[in-house]
């Protein structure tokens, strides 16, 4: 008989499965809610030394206590680490992983990232002792989508909540990668964010760590409700969860034969070219000067071209190395310019400003090379990387000639509460004065992403921001590897001849 182990997200306990617990139970099912150490509905503090490891060790000790043939793993927000800790330790007992509204953290992850309040996580950077106060009735939708609960939902957790120990959230997750072969489902609140066709969008065009969703083993379910359904809608969360553990659920396919995104090829034959690589820098020079006149030394505008992301650290090659980013690095090179990839620090939505500083960091290096014209610089932003034009908006150096931006994301997606607010670029486009905007968007774009470039554009256009767009109606996200069509090709030429006009204007 299945039985369920179901554990939920920061500040709640045991008490908030009370509902979905009784439909799994008339159900057939075996049910254990888990209050983790210090979170039980007593709201007690827990001890100096509660952490991570503490959490764990509470599942695996439930786990070894349990006779069940089938047990399945519920891990609701922040209690996918402890859930997925212990299953590293104990995969031959568990049959299946559930993420409940939650992340897919991996080795090294600490539930910091997840944390969707900027505040909070400033805070705990600042002072890691003691632990995280419960949300202020009222503020609950700082930490997750509060659709759907009712009045008397929300009262159950003011009353029963508890601070949640700082240790849980700052101790990174380690795992040997034992449970790796469990199959999985992951369940998304559609109000709180995410949704199938997001996730779809994310495996075929997305970031490569997203392949892994396209694995046999692993299922999705929606429900159209806020982060805490098992208080808004307790008996279809009870439904989809004895449908996960009898392996239902929608699978994501891709073609294995197909290489993954980030290696397909440009959509241009661009030839080979040497590179200069320096630190996360690598630079294509062009052959000869544009102008027969000139010597084969003067300094030459330069395009900066800005990954997306979130990319694991330990990916490799890294996106400068994708033919994504050597391939219009290379092309901006055969106009006679320098193109420049690069590599930043974007692994995780908490990242940007790290990133944003290595951005930095890299355009000084290429402003100081000797082939590079320091006053003519231009910066071309892909996907998740939208959001780092904001520095470059909100205080457009002299030297900064244009910005253009490849199917950018322009704002956080639902769901990303942790990215920085400074990462605003609609907010930003206020303060970019002159500066122009090259702006390439598809067709076929993912819906919510759509409407950040909505949302910029009329931002944009409010504050009187020269924006230059070049659509390409058929192209979907990462249409210069993923549609080798002519309308792509001309896509990328036609951005590449309004970026080169501007630098060289």
């Amino acid at each position: 008989m299945t039985a369920f182990v179901l554990v939920s997200g920061p500040f709640t306990g045991a008490w908030i499965w009370r509902e979905t617990a009784a439909r799994l139970r008339a159900a057939g099912a075996h049910t254990h809610p888990l209050s983790l150490t210090g979170l039980g509905e007593s709201r007690e503090l827990a001890g100096p030394g509660v952490d991570l490891e503490t959490h764990i060790e509470d599942v695996v000790r439930l786990i070894d206590g349990l006779d069940a043939s089938e047990l399945v793993l519920v891990g609701h927000d922040y209690a996918i680490h402890p859930v997925l800790g212990a299953a590293d330790r104990r995969p031959g007992r568990i049959s299946r992983v559930v993420h409940l509204d939650a992340g897919m953290p991996q080795d090294g992850d600490a539930a910091l990232a997840l944390v969707p309040d900027q505040e909070t996580r400033e805070r705990l950077l600042a002072e890691p002792g003691g632990s995280v106060p419960v949300p202020k009735p009222g503020d609950w939708d700082r930490w997750g989508s509060t659709a759907g609960l009712s009045a008397s939902a929300l009262d159950r957790l003011d009353r029963y909540a508890a601070p949640q120990p700082s240790g849980t959230l700052l101790q990174p997750l380690r795992l040997t990668g034992a449970s790796a072969e469990l199959p999985s489902t992951g369940i998304f609140c559609t109000t709180a964010g995410m949704t199938i066709a997001m996730a779809e969008t994310l495996v075929r065009t997305g970031p490569p760590q997203f392949r892994a969703l396209a694995d046999p083993r692993v299922t999705f379910f929606e429900l159209p409700t806020g982060h805490w359904p098992m208080l808004s809608t307790p008996g279809q969360l009870a439904d989809v969860l004895l449908r996960a553990s009898a392996g239902e659920g929608h699978r994501i396919t891709v073609d294995t034969d197909e290489q993954p995104p980030h290696l397909r090829p440009f959509v241009l034959d661009v030839p080979e070219r040497p590179r200069e690589r320096t630190g996360r820098v690598d630079l294509y020079l062009p052959d000869s000067p544009p102008d027969a006149d000139a010597d084969a030394d003067t300094p030459l505008p330069a395009v900066v071209f800005v990954h997306g992301g979130p990319v694991p650290a330990a990916q490799r090659p890294t996106p400068r190395g994708w033919p994504l980013y050597t391939g219009h690095a290379r092309y901006a090179a055969s106009q006679g310019v320098v193109g420049v990839s690069v590599d930043h620090g974007l692994h995780a939505l908490t990242d940007y400003a790290r990133a944003a500083a290595d951005l930095a960091a890299a355009v000084d290096l290429v402003r100081a090379h000797p082939r590079v014209d320091a006053d003519r610089i231009a910066l071309w932003f892909f996907s998740g990387g939208g959001l780092l034009l904001s520095d470059w908006l909100a205080a457009p150096p002299p030297w900064l000639r244009c910005v253009a931006a490849s199917y950018p994301v322009l704002a956080p997606l639902p769901g990303w509460n942790a990215v920085d607010a400074r990462f605003r670029p609609g907010t930003a486009v206020r303060s970019a004065g002159e500066l122009p905007v090259v702006l390439t968007r598809v067709g076929q774009e993912y819906e919510p992403i759509a409407d950040t470039v909505t949302e910029f554009l009329s931002a944009a256009r409010d504050a009187g921001t020269r924006v230059v767009t070049v659509d390409v109606p058929s192209g979907q996200h990462g249409f210069d590897v993923a549609d080798p069509t002519d309308e792509s090709r001309r896509a990328v030429v036609s951005a590449h001849r309004q970026v080169l006009s501007l630098l060289t204007a």
